[in-house]
This record gives C-alpha cells, structure tokens and sequence, in this order.
C-alpha cells in the first residue's frame, strides 16, 4: 500500500510527545499516515490538526493503492506565488496518477487480443454444427456470444485507469485561518436508519459520535438522522449520543484518536499505549472508557427504560384498558412518533413528522473547554469543545401514500437541511458505516474544491467492512468492483453512485445543469459551439478565495435562480429561497451565516417533510434521488450523468469509512437479489442507459448497460452449469468433433482472460485470493439471485406487479461472545439456494456417472472424458463456499463438505454399475441382461469432452 502521507507527518506540540511506537522510533511513519498510531502499536497522535494546541508543520497526501504500478501526471505550472515564488493560491488541492506504461499497454493490446480470439473461437463454433443435437448447439452459441459480450461490457470501461490523491496540505494553507477558524464549504452530512432493531441502535450512535468527532470545522458541519421507524429509541439513543460527544470529541481532539468510532477503538485486539504513552493520555483514556461503557450500558437498557417510563406515566394518568397507551418522552410529554403499543396515527407508517434539534449551531468562534477539576477530571483548557449540529428528522408517514423508502427519506433529509444549514454538499451514510479516517471529510472536499470541479456532480468513496471473516467467504469486501470498476471508471466520466459513502453537490440534486457542457459529447467535441447551452470552456483551475469573491452572480434564467418551475420543488417559499444561496458559484460563502433554528424555521421543516408536500412536484422524477426502483443510487447518479456532470473517485488509507456487512448467507443473498433486481429494472425503463444523452461519455454508456444487464447471465450460466454434466448421461456434447484450432482458440481465450486478470489485480492493489473469492461468489449470485432477480422483473414488466424487498437485518444471529463469525455458520432456508444445490448435484452425479461408465467398460479411454470432469470440478470448486454455507456449524470443518460430495459421488457411481437399466446400451453388461443396442462409435463422442 501506499505510504498515506508522502512525505512523513512531523508535528510539535506544546505538551512532551507521546513516546513513539517500534516504526516511529525508526523515524519511518507507519503505512496508515499517522506519525504514532494504533497501527503501530502506539498512540495516535499526528492527526489532530484541528485543535490549535498542535502547530502542524508538513502534512502529505493520503492514498491507498500500490505506489509500484502508478505515476504521476504532470499539470503545468500555475500563475500566482507566494512571496518565496512557491505557487501557493493555484497548487492542485489533488494530484492525478496513472497506471506505469509496463502495466497499461499490455493490459489493453492483451484485451483486443482476446477479443479477437473470442471472435475467431465464435466463428469456429458457428461453421462447426453438432447435428446429433442441433438445439444444444444453438443455444450454447448464444450462451457463449453472450459471455463474451457481458465480458466486452465490463473490460472496456476499464481502458483508462487513473486514480486521484488529495492532497491535504495544500487544502489547510488554503483554507484554515491561523485563529483556528477555517473557510471550508458548508457540509450536510446525512444518516439514514429504517429499523432501531433490525439496525442495531449502538452502531448508529456510534456513527453519528464519529461524524462529530471528525476533522472539519466545527461551524460547517452539520449531522442529520433520518428515522423512518419514528421510534422514540432512536431518538434517545441520539439524545444519549450528545451527551457522551461533549467528552468523546475533546478527548478526540486533544490526543488525536483514530479511528474515531469509540466502539471500533476501544476493541482494538492489541493494547498499543500501555507503557509506551504519557500518563496524561492512559488516564484521559481510562477515564473515558469507563465513561462508554456505561453509555452502552445505557443505550442497551433504553427499550427496557422506556417501556418502564410508559407503564409509570400511564398508571398516574390512569390509563384505562382499551385506550391507546402512549409513549413517553424523558421529558413526560407524549411521543409525537410511533409509540411502543402502536395505535392510530402512532405507528409505523401512520405518524407526524418530526423535527428535533439535540446540537444547535455551534459558535463561528474557537471555545476551550475548562481545565481538570473535581467535577471535570479531564484537561480540556487547550481544546476546542464545541460540537457540531445535531438534527433528528422523521419524516411525516400516512398510509395510502407511497413513501418511497430510502429514496424519500433523502429528500426529505435534503428539503429539512436547506432550512437549517444549506450547506453546499452534502455527504449521506448508512447508519452501519461511521468514519474511520478522521480526514476523509477534508479528503472528498478536495475534489469539490479542486480543479475543474465545478462540473463534478459527486465524489463516491469505496466501501469497506469491518466484522467480515477472515476467509471473506461472500465476497462483502468487493475490492473488485470496487478498487477495479469504480477507479477505473474515474478515467471516464466517473464512478457510478453506489447508495452510501458518497459526497454531491447540492445543486446537482436540485437539478442543475453543469456550468460548462459539451453538447456533442466526448464523441463530437467540435459541436458544443453550435448547440451547447454554455459555450464549452477549457477547464480551468480550482476556485480560490480571490476568485471566488469576485466570481459574478449568475445570471437568472427562465425561472430566475431556478433550473425548473418553482411547483417542481414544492409549495414552500422558505425552501425554494434557499435554493439560490446554494448556487451560488462561490461554495466558500458562510451558507450557514445568518440561519437560526429557532421555533418557526423548524416548524418549516417540519412541514416540507410531510407525507403530501411532495405531491405535484418533481421530487423523485426532476430533483432529488429517484423514486420507483430498488435501486435509487444508481439510477440517481445516472440521472445526473446524462446531464453532463462528471464525478470522482477517492480511495484512502486508512479507510474513509467502515460499515457492517451480512456474512450470513441467507442474507446475503437477499442483498444481492435486491441489487441485481434493482438494475434489471432499470434496463426496463426510461432510464435505459442506450438512450441517454450524448453528454455521456460513450464508455461511460458502456458501464452503465453492463451495471444493468449482468443479471442476465445467471440464463446461460445455469445452462452451462448443468448440461455439460448431462451431457455424460445423455451422450449428446456440446462440441460434435473439436479440431486442433479449436484447442488453439479455446487456449488463447482462457490464457488471456488469466494474464487480464493479473494486471489487473496488479494495478488495483487487490489479491490474487480476493480475485477468486469474487469469482466464487459471482457463479453463487448467478445461480441464485440473479435468476431470481430476472424473473421478478420479467412478471413486474409483464404482469404490472410490483416488487417488494425486506430489509437487510444487520443484527447477529449467532453467539457473538463465543465466535465472532458466529452468524456466518446460521443457516436459513431461502428458495434461492434451490438452484445452487441442484447444480451441486448434477455435477456430481454427472462426474459420478462419467468414472462409472470408464470402470465399466463402455467408455474406454479416461482423457476422453477427463476434459469434461474437470469442468465439472471447475464448478464445484467455485460452489465451495455455498456448500459450506448451507452445512451450518459442520461448514466449519472443511472436510465435511469433501467427505458428503465424496460420498455422493461414490453412491452415484456404484449404482450406475449395479443397477442395469441405467446403462446405456452397449456396456459389458448389455448381453447379461437383455439389453439390444448399439455401442457408442462415433468419433465425436470419444473426442468430446
């Protein structure tokens, strides 16, 4: 991995340094970028940039790929310097590097090589008919032109690899004051829950103390929970949440903790500061540990304490039997929400919009905290304690209206936000995900600020899990698509928007256009004078504070400060006046200046997340994230694609945030089914990627049709799992009588496809091993919930049904005391594992019958077959993983799983031989047992497989 700070982190501090770690000793920084870390084994420390008591002298960039395969792009010098001569105003706030000559030119004439192999190999196949059985042919050409037309689909987007650094000092010296204040853009950071149960309450408490512990100016950091359950757990679990933050944030601040996630950090395996820190720090973290374990301790008993707190309340009020029974707030007034014992207008679905302020706007001024005492055993007299905002939002719900699930909540988090902060970007999180890298808000700001970036629409970060096994038996890491698709994808246009972890600009879900648009495309570059509705421009560089004060106001349009009619965003003259700040081209201006959360501004916002407010408009079809699929992410940031928007890319190290995957396969399972479902529907709608707009870049385009037709190959998957296997009982093959070239073209085709793969693996930092895992997971998915995923949007399209998904639960089923990976040995039956198991045994049976037919004498020649077997192994070995799966506990042991398809195969093949009927006329049983029929002789059974 990259170094995450390029140059060596060196920081002074007015109190004595904590002693370093073995690799700080060294003087050699740890691969994590801190200069003493819990990496290491020590104390993190260098990363507290925010608080003034620590005078940062150099602070490199942050990257996460492997710097042996990656190079520099040179930009040019820029205009404006310092007194010194140094460009200061227009240094890039993020370097661009691309894969080293060595690695890319191989990479692309290797995959033209293959596809011109695949295409030899097709055309062989077509002039080369099996007439024994016409059918099998036919459809096995389709199914090969189909892989490798799914296979072109994915390789060719991944042409132009190129992956971006921030580069954080330069973004401090321009940016940071002196005084401790900063000038950073506004960020609405928004986290969205559906189920305090299924979403255990811990993780998004620990969520939303990592978002307000994170390295951003306090000022311009505003946090907002969205709570589609409406339950009163939510909210006290945030209202415990806010109390701890006033010692977990300075205590973040003061010492430079990382991660910044207090559950993650104190479960740390190793203990990395005892003995080798100051006793200041082993006491200020003593003293907070005790302090969360009592906070969990706390967040664990609110459903008990609040279902105590309703009986007392309703036994002094006395409650009669068959009334409703209400909940009851801290405070003894009534719960707005869904109540515990739900009734009418107080449950799920049916309940008022709520809008609660726990943090309200911190001051635009540094505050130090108070020094030790007998009350405050902590010494905060040097650090900053102001918290950021703090907002609980659940939306208004009344049955008959159509909520539209996460898709709605966005807009309503997006509509109650412009209200209270109008920030210029916003950054929306998973309640399972908090941040790990204290700088990756800085790190994402980056590439809003830098470069060209007035024309990009959103910056996606990958995802990355924590609580996965070792083995990562499911493939949840996806590095492939991740740390492959997506970063290439960055060469392109951008990455697609995968749901979470991801930074917009405010403006693009309102519904904007880009300021500079090429109306021909990429494609026609000389057309965007003739038609374009901006002349393009060259793209010039990074806005700085100079510029940015004397960039014009633009000019109104047809609807003044609006893209659309101003019905399009609703029926609320407080929101849509918000829409202009947020325009505004300077994204440096205080958005947040002269906002207050008082009393009637809240009620506002409580109006413009009702259940009717966005009916007549344009939310979910114009503006905001998009309504009427599973797969609002994709289809929101194809939205804005098609517009002529760009996005980005930005991995770093450490990861800039870590959720929590399902290792349980059932669930996993369901996952990928609502994806893939998801993107099939798509396909079947407007939104088709074969009719966007010429402003997407061709191989963007490329990418696009492959997200949304993958699932299409779990057809022909299923049918090469299965026939091949068959095909030893049936006697009919799919190939009549291969030819030397065959070989040749079938050689080349599998050689390619192996060397593509490891110049890939190559370039995108990920292993060999993660590599293959995903190969396994994907025959698992294509076996199973693509097939699934294909037949339920085939009967919603013709059918007219709709389609209905659960939530993924991320509670543990399993002993977690006991065995952390306890979950992943739980079994739950699903129709979708069906198919897999099938497949698991025809394979089997088919190898089985294949030796039978050898040891009995009708099949003479063992490498007649042995292609044909070896196939059938192929395909179990990538089922391996499922077949651990659906053996619960005994998947534990390895063995098991050889000792039952063992023991399956020898059942098979010993029966073959000892019951007659089932030989094929022609066995050396045939004269014994009356069996009249011809021997197999034709030359193309013998050389197929």
């Amino acid at each position: 991995m990259a170094p995450a700070v390029a140059g060596g982190g060196r920081v002074r501090s007015n109190e004595p340094a904590a002693a370093a770690a073995p690799a700080a000793a060294s003087g050699k920084p740890c691969v994590c970028g801190f200069q003493v870390c819990a990496c290491t084994g020590s104390a993190a420390v260098a990363s507290a940039a925010s608080s003034l008591d620590m005078d940062i002298v150099a602070m490199g960039q942050i990257g996460a790929v492997n710097d042996e395969s990656w190079v520099g792009v040179e930009l040019g010098e820029d205009g404006e310097t310092d007194e010194s001569g140094a460009a200061v105003d227009d240094r890039p706030v993020f370097r661009t590097e691309k894969i080293k000559g060595v690695l890319l030119h191989p990479y692309r004439v290797l995959i033209f090589v293959r596809l011109i192999a695949f295409t030899l190999f097709v055309i062989w196949r077509i002039s080369h008919k099996n007439p024994d059985a016409m059918w099998l042919w036919v459809t096995s050409i389709c199914g090969e032109f189909w892989f490798g037309f799914s296979w072109l689909l994915d390789q060719l987007p991944k042409l132009n690899p190129i992956n971006r650094v921030p580069d954080l000092a330069v973004l401090r010296q321009r940016f940071d004051r002196p005084d401790g204040t900063s000038t950073l853009p506004g960020l609405d950071i928004f986290v969205t829950t559906a189920d305090p149960i299924k979403e255990p309450i811990l993780s998004t408490a620990n969520s939303v103390l990592s978002i307000l512990a994170a390295d951003y100016p306090v000022d311009r950091n505003t946090c907002y929970v969205s709570d589609d359950s409406g339950m009163l757990l939510t909210y006290e679990a945030l209202a415990e949440s806010s109390k701890f933050a006033t010692l977990w944030v300075p205590f973040c601040r003061k010492h430079g903790i990382e991660p910044r996630g207090p559950e993650s950090y104190f479960e740390l395996k190793s203990h990395p500061y005892m003995g080798r820190a100051q006793d200041e720090f082993v006491n200020d973290r003593r003293r907070v540990r005790k302090e969360y374990d009592e906070f969990k301790a706390r967040i664990n008993s609110l459903e008990h304490d609040i279902k105590q707190r309703n009986d007392g309340y309703n036994a002094a009020n006395a409650h009669r039997e068959g009334e409703p029974r209400p909940t009851w707030m801290a405070d003894g007034t009534q719960w707005q929400g869904t109540w515990v014992d739900a009734s009418e207008n107080h449950r799920r679905g049916d309940h008022a919009g709520i809008v609660l302020v726990l943090l309200n706007h911190p001051s635009h001024r540094r505050q130090t905290g108070p020094p030790a005492s007998a009350d405050n055993p902590l010494d905060f007299s040097g650090v900053d304690v102001r918290l950021p905002m703090l907002v609980y939002v659940s939306r208004e719900k009344r049955p008959g209206h159509d909520h539209q699930k996460k898709a709605g909540a966005m807009n309503a988090l997006t509509r109650a936000s412009a209200l209270l902060s109008n920030s210029p970007f916003i950054l929306n999180l998973d309640c399972d995900h908090y941040i790990n890298n204290s700088q990756a808000l800085r790190a994402g700001i980056c590439f809003m600020v830098g470069r060209d970036s007035d024309t990009v629409a959103f910056v996606q970060f990958p995802q990355r899990f924590e609580g996965v096994d070792p083995t990562d038996l499911y493939a949840n890491h996806n590095r492939i698509f991740f740390d492959g698709t997506l970063r290439a994808l960055d060469g392109m246009q951008g990455p697609i928007y995968v749901g979470t972890g991801c930074l917009f600009r405010r403006i693009t879900v309102y519904g904007f256009d880009p300021p500079r648009i090429n109306v021909g495309g990429p494609c026609f570059p000389r057309l965007a004078g003739l038609f374009a509705k901006t002349k393009y421009e060259k793209p010039g560089l990074e806005m700085t504070m100079a510029k940015a004060k004397a960039a014009p106001v633009p000019a109104k349009g047809k609807h003044g400060f609006l893209p659309l009619p101003k019905k399009t965003y609703g029926k609320s003259d407080a929101f849509v006046d918000s829409i202009p700040r947020a325009s505004h081209p300077s994204p440096y201006a205080a958005a947040a200046e002269g906002i207050v959360a008082d009393e009637a501004t809240i009620v506002e916002a409580v109006n413009v997340t009702a259940a009717a407010f966005e009916k007549k408009t344009g939310w979910g079809k114009e503006i905001g994230w998009v309504y009427d699929t599973v797969t609002e992410d994709v289809v929101t940031g194809y939205r804005m694609h098609i517009k002529g928007w760009r996005s980005r890319y930005c991995s770093i190290y450490p990861h800039a945030f870590i959720g929590t995957a399902p290792i349980n396969l059932t669930e996993r399972l369901f996952q990928v089914l609502r994806w893939s479902t998801g993107s099939l529907e798509i396909f079947f709608s407007k939104n088709n990627p074969l009719f966007g707009s010429t402003y997407l870049h061709p191989l963007q385009r490329v990418a696009y049709i492959n997200i949304t037709t993958y699932p299409f190959t779990a057809i022909f998957l299923i049918f090469y799992t299965t026939v091949p296997a068959l095909s030893f009982v049936t006697g009919h093959f799919i190939v009549q009588r291969p030819t030397t070239m065959f070989y040749v073209y079938l050689g080349i085709v599998l050689s390619t496809l192996l060397v593509i793969a490891v110049l890939e693996v190559k370039w995108a930092g990920v292993t060999v091993f993660e590599w293959f895992r995903n190969g396994q997971f994907w025959m698992t998915a294509s076996c199973s919930a693509y097939l699934a995923a294909v037949c339920q949007v085939l009967t919603k399209v013709i059918f007219r049904r709709d389609i209905s998904f659960k939530l993924t639960s991320k509670l543990p089923s399993g002993d977690e005391k006991k065995d952390p990976y306890a979950d992943l040995y739980v079994v739950r039956w699903t129709p979708l594992m069906i198919t897999p198991i099938i497949i698991i045994f025809v394979n089997i049976i088919g190898s089985a019958v294949a030796f039978a037919k050898v040891l009995d004498g009708e099949w003479t020649h063992w490498l007649k077959v042995a292609g044909g077997v070896f196939f059938n192994f192929w395909v179990l070995f990538h089922l391996y993983p499922f077949a651990k799966g659906i053996l619960g506990k005994h998947g534990k042991t390895p063995v098991v799983v050889l000792v039952w398809w063992a023991f399956t195969f020898v059942i098979t093949a010993v029966l073959y031989i000892n019951i007659p009927h089932m030989h094929s006329s022609g066995g050396k049983h045939t004269t014994v047992h009356g069996h009249h029929g011809k021997k197999f002789v034709d030359a193309g059974y013998y050389n197929w497989p």
